[in-house]
């Protein structure tokens, strides 16, 4: 007699566009976890050419769907409504889960009946998986206000390290895909606004970063994202103007910081133009700071000396953004 399969414990849902090879090695970190205790309905988003993305798919059984919209908020939506698992967990397809991921968030949901969502830690690395910062955040908040300012000033959860009960996605609804960055931020504050959230101090995921100074153009595109999900989000911390503008500015800190990062790198390849666009881009968003920092020993101040020293001239150097 032949046994039907075990219904999934979990529904994963993992967002792709064009990168085949990081996907799948993200999928195989998704079955790698996979027990007699824990098994795994994967459903890749693609809005990605036709061909590689299936392919990648159909090699680790996961279910695959084209997506025609632009953007991760589109390939996790058609994703999720496909979801039929009680829990379900996300993945971006370039970051890969840890051995400890999963059970410790299915055991808070088992435990606790009235948590909806469990955040857990990420472990920040290069893009050829090095841990260069992390497990973060070390702690969190348990109450809702507290947790939501948190997460107004600069605590963005790695979706990668998320797990949600099914029924929380009918009363938070899908990923807003007009967000072309930020969504999942965006989705995740209303999945906290909505329903008490719980926390596991286990890293569940490396996060690969872009080296500095690579993706100055990216974060640009995407601080106007964060200023929409902040302005949408911020009234319900019933704060001053002043109290919401020092949140705002906690927000951007990570962007600020990565822009000094990058002038930094530009410089030391001598591409002066670029290094001087990044510089101009941190005084932009945080001039108070910039200021400030300009006139002490800081980042913003290496970051000047690094430009002032580098050696192409301003006038050859080529673009420095993607």
């Amino acid at each position: 007699m032949i046994r039907p399969a075990p219904r999934p414990t979990v529904s994963v849902v993992v967002p792709t566009c064009n990168r085949a090879s990081l996907l799948r090695e993200a999928l195989a970190s998704i079955r790698a976890l996979e027990g007699p205790d824990l098994t795994f309905e994967i459903i890749v988003g693609d809005n990605g050419r036709p061909g590689p993305g299936a392919e990648a798919a159909a090699e680790f059984g996961a279910i695959h769907i084209p997506v025609d919209r632009p953007g991760a908020g589109a390939a996790r939506n058609d994703a999720l409504l496909k979801a039929s698992a009680p829990s379900i967990a996300f993945l971006d397809d370039d970051d890969v889960w840890q051995p400890g991921h999963i059970r410790p968030h299915l055991q808070r949901l088992e435990a606790e009946p009235d948590l909806g969502i469990v955040f857990g830690q990420v472990v920040t690395t290069s893009q050829d998986l090095d841990p260069v910062y992390g497990p973060w955040p070390a702690e969190l908040p348990a109450e809702a206000p507290a947790l939501l300012r948190r997460m107004l000033s600069g605590y963005f959860p790695q979706v990668g390290a998320t797990v949600v009960r099914r029924s929380l996605v009918d009363s938070v609804g899908l990923f807003d895909e007009a967000l072309l960055g930020d969504q999942d931020w965006d989705w995740q504050i209303r999945a906290v606004r909505r329903h008490r959230a719980g926390f596991v101090a286990v890293p569940c995921v490396h996060f690969r970063q872009r080296p500095a100074g690579t993706f100055d153009s990216l974060i640009a595109r995407r601080i106007h994202f964060t200023r929409l999900v902040f302005r949408r989000h911020v009234p319900a911390l019933g704060v001053s103007r002043l109290a919401a503008l020092r949140l705002y500015f906690a927000a951007v800190q990570g962007y600020y910081e990565a822009f000094l990062d990058g002038a930094q790198a530009h410089a030391a390849r001598g591409d002066r133009r670029a290094a001087a666009g990044a510089l101009f881009s941190a005084f932009r968003l945080m001039p108070h700071r910039a200021i400030k920092d300009a006139l002490r020993p800081t980042h913003l101040r290496e970051a000047l000396l690094a430009v002032a020293q580098a050696n192409r001239p301003l006038a050859a150097a080529g673009p420095g953004t993607r």
